[in-house]
C-alpha cells in the first residue's frame, strides 16, 4: 500500500520518477509471469516427452518414491503390476518367474527415486531350455536307433516263426517298434532341422502311404477314415508331408481314444484353389485343452506323445513355404501348400 501522504508530499518531477519505476516494475512483473508460464508449459511438455519416451519402451517400467509409491509407470508395467511385489528391491539384477512368464529385472537408483525395468526373456529362456532338450533328446535318439533296429529285425523273423494264435501278439511288437522307431526319425529331424525335397506326386498315392501307417497305430475304438483319395497330382516332400498328415491323424484318433464317445471320424480332404493345395485334417474327438502350447515343442496334453508332432509338422510346412490354420467351423486343421500354378502360367 503507497503512503498517501509521501506520495502527496513529492514534487512533480519525483511523481513522474516513481511512476516510471512503477511502471517498469509492474513490466518486469508481467514478463516474470510469462517466463513463468513459458517455464511451466515446457516442463510441462518435458513431462509428456519422458511419457512419451517410458511408453513405447518394450519392457515394463516403474518409477518409485522414498515413500515407495508408484511415481510413474507405462502401460506394460501395468499389465504385469503383481510382479512388482516378488522383486527383491536389494539386487541391482535379477531373474523373476511371474505367471509363466520370465523377466530380467534391473534397477537404478537417482535423485532420491528408483527406477525398476522388468525385460520379459520367456522365448529366451525357452530357447535355451529347448536347446538342451534337444541335445539330449538327439544323444538318446542315435543310442536308441541302433538297438532298436534290432529288435525289429527279430520281431520280424519271429513273425514268420511263430504259430498262428501268437501272431497278433507280435504283431502288437512290431507296432511298438514302428511307433519308436518313427519318434527316433521325428526327433532326429527335429534337432537336424527340415530340408525338403519336392516332386510331382497324385494325392492318392500319399493317402495309401497313411493308410499303411495307420494300419502300425494302435487304438482302441470305432474310428472311421474318411480319405479324399484323388488323383490330382501336387508338388511336395513326399516323406516329409506324409509325416505331417501322420501327426495330424495321430493326434485325431488319440483325441477320439480319451474322448467320451465310443467311436470317431478322422476325415482327410482335399481342394486346390488358383494359389494354393490345401488339406483339411478334421476329427470328432475331444477339442483341443490349450491352443496356445500345440506347437511348442515337447509340451502336450496329451497321454501318449513327446510333444514335438506338431512342432516338427509346422516347421516342415514352413520349410515348404506353405501354413497350417484352424478350422473355425470344424475341430480340424487347415494344411495350405502354395502350388505355383499361376506363376507357371504366366511362364
Amino acid at each position: 500500500m503507497i503512503d498517501k501522504q509521501m506520495l502527496e508530499s513529492l514534487n512533480t518531477k519525483e511523481k513522474e520518477f516513481f511512476k516510471k519505476t512503477l511502471e517498469d516494475l509492474i513490466e518486469q512483473t508481467y514478463a516474470v509471469e510469462k517466463e513463468y508460464k513459458e517455464l511451466n508449459a515446457s516442463y510441462k511438455n518435458l513431462q509428456d516427452f519422458i511419457k512419451q519416451i517410458i511408453e513405447v519402451l518394450p519392457n515394463a517400467l516403474w518409477v518409485i518414491d522414498d515413500n515407495g509409491e508408484v511415481f510413474l509407470q507405462n502401460s506394460e508395467a501395468k499389465k504385469c503390476d503383481g510382479l512388482i511385489k516378488k522383486i527383491d528391491f536389494t539386487k541391482e539384477s535379477d531373474e523373476i518367474e511371474y505367471e509363466n512368464l520370465y523377466y530380467l529385472i534391473k534397477i537404478n537408483r537417482a535423485y532420491g527415486r528408483t527406477i525398476i525395468s522388468a525385460t520379459d526373456i520367456t522365448q529366451e529362456k525357452r530357447g535355451e531350455r529347448l536347446a538342451s532338450m534337444g541335445q539330449v533328446a538327439a544323444h538318446l535318439s542315435h543310442e536308441i536307433r541302433n538297438p532298436i533296429g534290432s529288435v525289429s529285425l527279430m520281431a520280424s523273423t519271429l513273425y514268420k516263426r511263430v504259430t498262428p494264435k501268437n501272431k497278433p501278439l507280435v504283431e502288437e511288437i512290431k507296432k511298438a517298434i514302428w511307433r519308436v522307431e518313427r519318434i527316433v526319425k521325428a526327433t532326429l529331424l527335429f534337432t537336424k532341422g527340415v530340408s525338403i525335397n519336392p516332386s510331382i506326386f497324385a494325392v492318392k498315392d500319399i493317402i495309401a502311404d497313411l493308410d499303411s501307417a495307420i494300419s502300425y497305430y494302435s487304438f482302441s475304438k470305432d474310428i472311421t477314415f474318411d480319405f479324399d483319395k484323388q488323383n490330382t497330382t501336387i508338388r511336395a516332400d513326399f516323406d516329409l508331408l506324409s509325416i505331417v498328415l501322420q501327426n495330424f491323424i495321430f493326434n485325431a484318433i488319440d483325441a477320439i481314444e480319451e474322448s467320451d464317445k465310443e467311436s470317431g471320424t478322422v476325415k482327410i480332404k482335399f481342394f486346390q484353389t488358383e494359389k494354393a493345395d490345401i488339406f483339411h485334417i478334421i476329427d470328432t474327438g475331444m477339442d483341443f485343452e490349450d491352443k496356445n502350447i500345440l506347437y511348442e515343442p515337447f509340451k502336450t496334453t496329451k497321454t501318449k506323445g513327446q510333444g514335438l508332432g506338431l512342432a516338427l509338422s509346422l516347421e516342415i510346412i514352413n520349410a515348404h513355404g506353405g501354413t497350417i490354420d484352424f478350422i473355425e467351423n470344424e475341430k480340424g486343421f487347415a494344411i495350405s501348400l502354395p502350388n505355383n500354378r499361376q506363376k507357371k502360367g504366366k511362364d
